[in-house]
C-alpha cells in the first residue's frame, strides 16, 4: 500500500494497543497511519506461537471492554485462552472495526525524528517516510527477543528457535532431540507440550521458578452467559482492583500473613492452589511487601514441587530459593513439574554446570555434551525499553532516546518523556504496564492520549511536552514505590537483569492501577499539569 505523506498520528504496532489506538483515534476524527513489522495483526500474539502459548490472565478479562456488542458476540472457549484463539479474536476486532486499511503490514519502523520548526515527526520505515503531528508508540513491552550470545551458536547444525519468534507454520518436533534453554514463563508453558512431542527433551535451567497450576478448563455455555450478563459490573470491579482483574478474596486476604494461624494460612494457600491461576500473591495483604510473609507462600509452593517431582535430586533443583515468590513474573502452568517425572526429560542445572558453548551437534557444558536436533531459546525479551531503543528515535535538537535512557527509562507517567514532544508511549516504563492486566492498562492509556489530543485541538495547541521537573518527580515516585515492595530483590526482567549491560532499574509502576489512573486523571483535570503546551 502507498503511505500518506502526512497524517495527524502515526501509530507504531498493530497488537492490542495499536489496534485500540487506531480505533479510538479514527473515531475522534484524526487521520492515522499504522506501521506493523509483522504480516498481520496481533503483536505479541502474532509472534509468540510456541507450543503451549496462552495467556496468564483469564480470557473474559483479557479482552476489550470498550464495545458492548463485541463483548457479547465473542465466545471464549477456555478459562485461559491459547495463542491461536487470542489471535483469532484480535483479527476479528481488526475486521469488525475496519482497522486493517490504516495499517502498513510487513513494514518496520527504523527511525523517527522530531522537527521543532514544523512540530512534526518524520517516521522512516523500510518502505519510505511519513510525517505526523503526533507519534504513538504501541510497540509492546515483550516484543524485542533477547538472544544470548552463546559461543558457537551459529555453528549448530540443527534448528535454532526463539519462543518469541516461532515460525507461523509451526515446527514438527516428533522423533527429535530438543533442548530448551530457560525456565521463565514461556518455557514453563512450552516444556510440557514439547515433552509430549519430542523423542527426548533436555531442559537447561539457570534459575528455578515458582509456578502455580493454571487450572485451565473449557468455559461452559452457562458460565460464559453468566459473565456476559454481568459484564458491565465485572469490568467496573476489575478496574477498581490493584492489578486490573478480579481475584477471589476471602476474609483473610486483607490480613498480614503472620497474623493468621499456620493451619489457616495453609488452607488459604491450598484453596488458591486448587483453584489455579494468579491469585496466590493476593492471599494475604503483605505477600509482596514483607519477606517473612512471602516466605510462607514460597515454602508452600516448594512443598508442592517436592510432592510432585518423584526424584528428590531433580525436585531440589526445581525448588526456588534465591528470590521471593512473585517478584519475578509468576508463571501459571499445566503439568510443568509433572513433566520432569518423564524418563525422556532431563534437567540440567547450568548454575552449577554452566553452558560453555554451542557445538555443531548440540550444547556443551563443563561436564557433558548434549546432542540435539532442535535448540529452543526460551530466553525472554529485552523488555519494556528494548522495542523502543531498537529504533533510532530522536527528539528536539537530534537528541537520541538511547542517550537519554542510557541509565534507564525516564518518563512522566510512563506516557511521555521530556525532550520528545508529541510522542506518547502506550503501557511503557513508569506505568503499571506488565504489573497489571494489559487490556485494562492499554484502554486507560489510549483513552487518556485521545482525550489529550482532543484537548490540544480544542485549545489550539500543536505541541505538548513533559516538563523535566515533573518527569524527575515521577521517576522518584516510581522508584520509591518499588522500594516498598520485594520486587527489587529479584534479578528479573522487570529490572532488565536478563540483558547483559542493561541498566538495573525497576521499570514498571507498582502502585496499582487505581492509584495510577487517579494520578493521570488529576494531571488532565489540571490542564495537563507537568506538561508544557504550546
Amino acid at each position: 500500500m502507498t503511505h500518506p505523506a502526512h497524517v495527524d498520528v502515526v501509530v507504531v504496532g498493530a497488537g492490542i494497543a495499536g489496534l485500540y489506538a487506531l480505533h479510538r483515534l479514527t473515531e475522534a476524527g484524526l487521520t492515522v497511519q499504522g506501521f506493523e513489522a509483522g504480516d498481520g495483526v496481533g503483536g505479541t500474539w502474532y509472534w509468540n506461537r510456541y507450543p503451549g502459548a496462552r495467556c496468564d490472565v483469564e480470557s473474559v478479562d483479557y479482552s476489550y471492554s470498550f464495545d458492548e456488542d463485541l463483548q457479547q458476540e465473542w465466545d471464549w472457549t477456555e478459562r485461559y485462552a491459547s495463542q491461536p484463539e487470542i489471535l483469532r479474536y484480535l483479527e476479528h476486532v481488526a475486521d469488525r472495526f475496519d482497522l486493517r486499511r490504516h495499517i502498513a503490514f510487513g513494514t518496520r519502523v527504523d527511525a523517527a525524528s522530531f522537527d521543532a520548526a514544523t512540530h512534526r515527526w518524520t517516521v522512516t520505515t523500510d518502505a519510505g517516510t511519513t510525517t505526523a503531528s503526533f507519534l504513538v508508540l504501541a510497540v509492546g513491552c515483550l516484543s524485542a527477543a533477547q538472544v544470548p550470545d552463546f559461543p558457537g551458536l551459529d555453528t549448530f547444525r540443527g534448528e535454532v528457535l526463539h519462543t518469541g519468534q516461532w515460525p507461523a507454520d509451526g515446527v514438527d518436533l516428533a522423533g527429535r532431540r530438543v533442548g530448551v534453554i530457560g525456565t521463565g514463563s514461556s518455557a514453563i508453558q512450552a516444556i510440557p507440550v514439547i515433552a509430549e512431542q519430542a523423542a527426548e527433551l533436555i531442559v537447561f535451567q539457570r534459575t528455578p521458578n515458582y509456578s502455580v497450576p493454571a487450572g485451565n478448563r473449557p468455559l461452559s455455555p452457562d458460565e460464559l452467559a453468566a459473565v456476559k450478563a454481568g459484564y458491565a459490573e465485572h469490568r467496573r470491579r476489575a478496574r477498581e482492583t490493584f492489578f486490573g482483574f478480579v481475584f477471589p478474596l476471602s476474609e483473610l486476604s486483607s490480613r498480614p500473613a503472620l497474623e493468621v494461624p499456620a493451619a489457616d494460612r495453609d488452607r488459604e494457600f491450598q484453596t488458591r492452589w486448587d483453584r489455579g491461576g494468579a491469585g496466590m500473591t493476593r492471599a494475604f495483604a503483605d505477600i509482596l511487601t514483607d519477606r517473612q510473609a512471602n516466605e510462607t507462600a514460597a515454602e508452600f509452593i516448594r512443598s508442592k514441587i517436592r510432592e510432585q517431582v518423584t526424584d528428590p535430586r531433580t525436585a531440589e533443583l526445581l525448588v526456588p530459593v534465591d528470590h521471593p515468590f512473585g517478584t519475578k513474573r509468576p508463571p501459571i502452568d499445566t503439568d510443568y513439574y509433572d513433566t520432569f517425572n518423564r524418563d525422556d526429560v532431563t534437567l540440567v542445572d547450568v548454575r552449577s554446570d554452566p553452558i560453555v558453548e554451542v557445538v555443531p551437534s548440540g550444547v556443551r557444558t563443563g561436564a557433558a555434551t548434549y546432542d540435539l536436533d532442535v535448540l529452543v531459546l526460551a530466553t525472554g525479551f529485552d523488555a519494556m525499553t528494548g522495542p523502543l531503543l531498537r529504533m533510532d528515535i530522536r527528539g528536539v535538537g537530534g537528541r537520541e532516546l538511547r542517550d537519554k535512557w542510557a541509565a534507564g527509562p525516564v518518563t512522566y507517567l510512563g506516557l511521555a518523556t521530556e525532550g520528545f514532544p508529541n510522542m506518547f508511549v502506550v503501557a511503557g516504563a513508569g506505568s503499571p504496564s506488565v504489573m497489571s492486566n494489559m487490556m485494562v492498562s492499554i484502554e486507560q492509556h489510549v483513552d487518556w492520549i485521545v482525550a489529550c489530543l482532543q484537548h490540544l485541538r480544542a485549545e489550539g495547541h500543536t505541541v505538548i511536552e513533559a516538563c523535566a521537573d515533573a518527569e524527575q518527580a515521577w521517576v522518584e515516585h516510581v522508584n520509591a514505590t518499588a522500594a516498598t515492595t520485594l520486587y527489587p530483590e529479584a534479578n528479573s526482567w522487570y529490572l532488565g537483569a536478563n540483558v547483559p549491560g542493561k541498566p538495573r532499574v525497576f521499570m514498571p509502576y507498582v502502585g496499582g492501577i487505581v492509584d495510577y489512573r487517579k494520578r493521570c486523571e488529576d494531571v488532565a483535570g489540571r490542564g495537563y499539569a507537568g506538561f508544557q503546551l504550546a
